[in-house]
């Protein structure tokens, strides 16, 4: 079963951090770019982040850039997504995705994981 998984979801005040964590089962993210995705309440998925196959390409969207990092571990078939300074703005669910190049549009991507909650809130 070709699955991702996200975890290291919760609750923090603004100015914290957490990592999100994304894992595949069932396949080698190794040939894949993986994006990270939000969708808060009533609004659009957004895209985050991506990352090329090869741990290059990255891209940030401008809400997140210099306060969101994107890396991946192929050797444990791993993506994360380190979030610092985080704001209120920034609770949403968070989805990583599989796609065949590192894009901010979620229509590139044909494997989604379930989704991981981020609340930012004092």
């Amino acid at each position: 079963q070709l699955q991702l998984v996200e975890s290291g979801g919760g609750l923090v005040q603004p100015g914290g951090s957490l990592r999100l964590s994304c894992a595949a089962s069932g396949f080698t993210l190794d040939y894949h770019a993986i994006g990270w995705f939000r969708q808060a309440p009533g609004k659009d998925r957004e895209g985050v982040s991506c990352i090329r196959n090869s741990g290059g390409g990255i891209r940030y969207a401008d809400s997140v850039m210099g306060r969101f990092t994107i890396f991946r571990d192929n050797g444990k078939n791993m993506v994360y997504l380190q979030m610092n300074s985080l704001k209120p703005e920034d609770t949403a669910t968070y989805y990583c995705a599989a796609g065949p190049v590192c894009s901010l549009y979620y229509t590139n991507y044909y494997y989604w994981g379930q989704g991981t909650q981020v609340t930012v809130s004092s």
